[in-house]
Parts: structure tokens; sequence; C-alpha cells
């Protein structure tokens, strides 16, 4: 059964279809509520029900249980309506929402930047670009369906690569692959960008900035955009991590407080194994308030785990901050990031390495009777081939991978030494 929702005190309106959640059903027909995690964990996207009734398929999110969120709110990326609905929620404004993509990305480069976070760059096909906000996110669609998300470091304008901060989760399943497992030129699916911590550019007020681990990651985003405006704000970065080696850019901070005036940079380590620390200690959130006593008139970015979060939200609203200038992103594991990797079965060499583009692909041969497999349409998800038929032919699909007996590949170019196919690399995807 479809239903209707309208957004208070506005003319939108949009439509649900059974079994789809509020949130999902506005971010399809094109309308931006304000949205974080999309499971259940963040409360960024709470809002009221003023009319009309929801449930919570399933088990009950994990906000809701932990009463992260105010009583009588509603977690719109996990409710599903039971009848027409009314709804107070927070609307993003149109210059601020993007257009979500689904796009290939090839791995430029791995760096460690120290023993557990890993600089991952990926560069997009030459013919697209990625239109996002500093301090959004991306996620990377995994093979079987499972999604891992990643806030993005780059600034929109500089954006010839896409650059994540990666930290490996003990026993990871997606982390051990990108520490252990992962090469240059692997080719991904990435879907974004999504979230609406970003950088307000609408307002004059001075930020603080608190960084938890790898949230430091969108925080170098936003404070690199804000560079390129003139820098007419006072920041005040405050990065939190266990033992200094856990400050992995720590030069690069240091750098910006040295080279601007309006930038203010403060370490805290809450576990300090150097005998000579002579900075600051403790939990970040604290370190905020002996700084700042009175947090009024301040804009507040929040990136890191999630007891950083929590923490610091119910301190910095009693210390007089603005609800409505408090912005966060709780990175929230998925349920089964910590579970090991188990042993896959045997793929045959020709469908180990799957080639993703989306433009127009350069074979146009396609024998009946094969199984072609991997399409960056994501039919490949319902069913074990991609027929092109989409595409308005069977005879062009967007991409496929080659039978293991033929020698011709994704542009019929003869690179197809080993493995058997072309990797598209002289196309530059």
């Amino acid at each position: 059964m479809t239903y209707r929702v309208k957004i208070k005190d506005s003319d939108l309106k949009f439509l649900v279809e059974d079994g789809e959640s509020v949130l999902d059903a506005a971010l399809r027909q094109g309308i931006t509520l304000a949205y974080g995690c999309r499971s259940g964990t963040c409360g960024t996207c709470a809002g009221t029900v003023v009319e009309g009734q929801v449930e919570y398929p399933g088990k009950t999110p994990k906000a809701i249980k932990d009463q992260s969120v105010p009583a009588g709110k509603t977690l719109f990326c996990s409710a599903n309506p039971l009848s027409n609905l009314v709804i107070d929620a927070q609307v993003m404004d149109d210059e601020v929402a993007t257009q979500i993509k689904i796009l290939p990305a090839r791995v430029e480069a791995l760096t460690k930047l120290n023993h557990d976070v890993m600089l991952l760059k990926l560069k997009l096909p030459a013919s697209e670009r990625m239109q996002f906000r500093a301090g959004q996110y991306i996620e990377i669609l995994l093979k079987d369906g499972r999604r891992r998300s990643f806030s993005i470091a780059n600034p929109p304008h500089d954006d010839e690569f896409l650059t994540l901060h990666i930290r490996e989760v003990p026993d990871g399943y997606f982390t051990h692959h990108v520490f252990h497992e992962m090469e240059e030129r692997a080719m991904l699916r990435i879907e974004g960008p999504h979230g609406s911590f970003y950088l307000r550019e609408n307002t004059m007020d001075p930020i603080i900035m608190v960084a938890g681990g790898t949230g430091f990651g969108p925080c170098k985003a936003m404070i690199e955009q804000e560079m390129t405006t003139g820098f007419n704000r006072k920041i005040d970065l405050i990065w939190g991590a266990r033992s200094e080696d856990d400050l992995y850019m720590r030069a690069l901070a240091e750098k910006w407080a040295k080279e601007n005036k309006n930038i203010n940079f403060i370490p805290v380590l809450s576990e300090p194994k150097e005998s000579d620390w002579a900075g600051e200690t403790g939990w970040v959130h604290e370190a905020v308030m002996q700084h700042h006593s009175d947090l009024s008139g301040f804009d507040v970015y929040m990136c890191g785990p999630p007891p950083m979060i929590n923490a610091g939200k119910a301190a910095f609203l009693e210390k007089g901050l603005d609800e409505e200038r408090l912005f966060f992103d709780s990175f929230e594991f998925t349920e089964d990031a910590g579970q090991k990797k188990q042993p896959e079965a045997e793929i045959p060499p020709h469908l180990a390495n799957p080639i993703v583009v989306q433009k127009k692909p350069y074979v146009t041969e396609l024998e009946p009777g094969k199984t072609y497999y991997w399409c960056s349409c994501g039919r490949s998800e319902e069913q074990s081939f991609c027929d092109g038929a989409h595409q308005g032919t069977t005879f062009e699909p967007i991409a496929f991978e080659v039978d293991e007996q033929k020698k011709y590949g994704l542009c019929g170019c003869k690179h197809t030494k080993n493995p058997p196919y072309c990797d598209g690399s002289h196309r530059d995807l």
C-alpha cells in the first residue's frame, strides 16, 4: 500500500511505498531530509510524527533503545508508515542537496598513515565527477550487497581524487581487505555523496571542530574548504586520540595553525604512552569545555566514535550551545564490521577481478548461451548476469565479465594477456 507524507510548514509532499522507510522514499523523490548513518544509530534523521502512525519493522533501532534521541522523536531512516503522515523534519536546502550517484572508482593509491590508518585514494572515470559538500561521506558497495561508509577527506574543489582515511577494525571484514589484500588499480563501486554533516557557509560564527580518531578526515575537508573562501571564521580544531602515534596527520594540522591566525589546533591524548608528552590529556569533549565555558554563539562540528558524540552532545548543550548549531557524524560500525572475514568459495580466475564501468562499452559481442557477470547497473545483484536490455539493446551492456576461453576484453584492444581481458587502464577509467 502507498501512503502520503506531508512535511509540516511546507508544500513538500511525497509517497512512500509498502515496506519503504520515510527517509528512503523522500530521497528517492528528490527531497533531502537530514540524515547520517541510515541505520538507526546516529539519530541525525530524528523528527516528529505530527499526524499518523509509523512502525519500526524488525528490531528497535539502536538510537531508540539507547535513548540517545529525545522521547517522542522518530527515526525516519528506520520508520515505515502505517498511515498517511504529517511530519516535522529538517529538510536540506536545494543548494545543499546533491545528486546521489553510483559510480565505478579505481584504487589509485594505498598509503599507510600510521600503524592502523590507511589513506585510500580513488579515481573516478575521466568523464565523471561527484559533487559533494565538505564533510559528507560515500558508501563502498560490496559484491554481497553489504555497504561500508567512509567520510571524504578532501574538499570539493580538490576533486581529482576522492581520499578516505580508513582505520583497520580488528577482524574487520572490509578493512582487513583494504590493509592486507587490496591492490592499486582494483575497481570498486561507490555511492554518494551522503549525509547532512557538512560545512555550513551561511554564517560567520566561530567554529569548534571536535575530531576523534579518523574523524579528522572530514574536519580536514571542511578546513581546507574554508581556506578557499578567505578564511574569515575562527576555528578551534580539537583532535582526540589515544596516543601520539594516532595523530596521524599532526604535522599538517600544526602547519595550518602556524600559517593561519584563525586556526587553533589542540591535540588531546586519552592514553599517552610518551613520557615527554606535554600536551593536553583526558577526554576530548572535556578539553572543549576547558577552553570554552560558554558555547553560545559557536557552531560545533563533531565527528568520531559514538561515545565521544554522545558525551559531547549532552555536555555542550549544558554549556549553552544552540542545538541547531550542533552538527555531528557518528562513526557507527556496521553489525558485521568486527566479524572475521570468512573463507570464500573458490572463484574462477576470469571472475576474480570484475570490471565495472558506466559509459559506452567498447565490446559489442555477446555470445549466445554464455553468462556474463557484474554490471554496474546493479542488475547483477538480482541475477547472475546483465543482458544489457535496459540499455535498449542486448548487444551493448554497460560492462560485463568476459568468458574465460575468449580472447576479447572490455574494449577489444588486445590488452588481453594476463588475465584474459583488458583492465581498461589505457582508457583512463
